[in-house]
């Protein structure tokens, strides 16, 4: 079977990184999304496993479509008995890109029409209820290029179920995570996130550090879903509790806020690594690492609200002024502000875009010095 796996903007090599990480096959990053394959147990991995992926799909078909008569005949065509009983809610969501057909409400209103009409003739019923489980179907073009699937993930897969209380500005889980991901950060090394906020940041990075799944206290769609045998989830969940360890090198988070850092120690015990990660209220620009190397990732403050700019630009120049120095330490700074390097004091050894959000930023990369 063929499954995607949705994915943030300029992450999709992160995320399919992941996928080969876990063992899966035929990995293929496209626009947004990652393609892959295998059975029920690998899509359990995923659901399970995955840091930076937003969702995972199952591929029921793909097709080439023009007009709205090629979308309705190729959608009545899939085997959609397969996977909805007659009593089942399927709710329709739909996305084009660079296509001819690109009125979103008709590609869904189409789309619904077909499943229902393929439904009715295996059924053999005038009407269908939908009152049962839902069955959330997807029809995404891209180019004319038709792939209709049904989400096995349910929530987004950033509802790791550890965030209970939200602060101010605090990143996605996915995005913290393949934050992370892209440092190359193996748990062997200290981190830091000295504007740590409610503690996103390092709890994925523990979480990462320890290799605990972070699906591992959620349920998924395919739990409920009847095509989606119960015991690939059960067995993929064993083999992730099993797959986790203990011990890592130590990890800070630092902020002003005392609201805040209490946020952060809820979700840390909520998550399972409040043993790991110790929170301490101290202003990042005294911020002073007691290990020889290690890593900061951090999300500082962007200053977009009127009057708040200016105070960002001096918090930027506090950070050049304050982390520079660090011989040893690797910098990593995600931020919207598109003079960071020239405010920082110094070019970024790497850099890439990616949205916080809807928010384009720029996630600055300034790898470890020797003295």
């Amino acid at each position: 079977m063929k499954w995607i796996a949705t994915t943030g903007y300029a992450l999709e090599g992160v995320t399919a990184r992941e996928l080969e990480n876990l063992g899966l096959k035929s990995v293929r990053a496209l626009p947004t999304r990652v393609e892959f394959e295998g059975g029920f147990e690998e899509a359990a991995r995923a659901n399970l496993c995955l840091r930076s992926a937003g969702r995972v799909r199952l591929v029921v078909g793909e097709y080439d479509a023009k007009t709205f008569d090629e979308l309705f005949e190729g959608c009545r065509a899939l085997p959609w008995e397969d996977y909805i009983t007659q009593e089942m809610a399927f709710p329709i969501t739909a996305r084009a890109v660079s296509s001819e057909l690109m009125s979103l409400s008709d590609i869904q209103k189409i789309v619904k029409k077909a499943v229902v009409e393929r439904l009715k003739a295996r059924y053999q019923l005038s009407w269908l209820l939908e009152t049962g489980t839902p069955a959330a179907i997807e029809a995404h073009i891209h180019k004319d290029h038709v792939t209709l699937s049904i989400d096995v993930s349910g929530p987004g897969l950033h509802q790791r179920g550890y965030r209970k209380l939200n602060g101010p500005a605090a990143l996605r889980e996915t995005l913290a995570a393949s934050l992370v991901l892209l440092t190359k950060y193996q748990g062997d090394r200290p981190l830091a996130d000295p504007f740590c906020g409610t503690g996103t940041i390092v709890i994925e990075a523990a979480m990462y550090a320890r290799n605990i799944a972070p699906g591992i206290r959620r349920k998924f769609a395919a739990d409920h879903l009847p095509f989606f045998p119960d015991e690939a989830m059960k067995l993929e969940r064993e083999r992730a509790r099993a797959a986790q360890v203990e011990k890592i090198a130590p990890i800070f988070g630092g902020d002003l806020d005392e609201e805040a850092l209490s946020m952060a120690g809820y979700h840390a015990k909520m998550a399972g690594v409040a043993g790991d990660i110790h929170f301490d209220r101290k202003d990042a620009l005294k911020f002073s690492p007691q290990e020889p190397q290690g890593n900061i990732i951090c999300n500082p403050p962007y200053g977009q609200r009127m009057g708040e700019e200016r105070d960002a630009e001096e918090l930027y120049r506090g950070m050049g002024k304050t982390f520079r120095p660090f011989t040893g330490w690797a910098v990593h700074v995600i931020t919207s502000c598109q003079r960071f390097e020239s405010l920082y004091g110094a070019r970024a050894d790497k850099k890439r875009p990616v949205k916080n959000g809807n928010i384009p930023c720029q996630y600055y990369e300034y790898f470890s010095r020797k003295k």
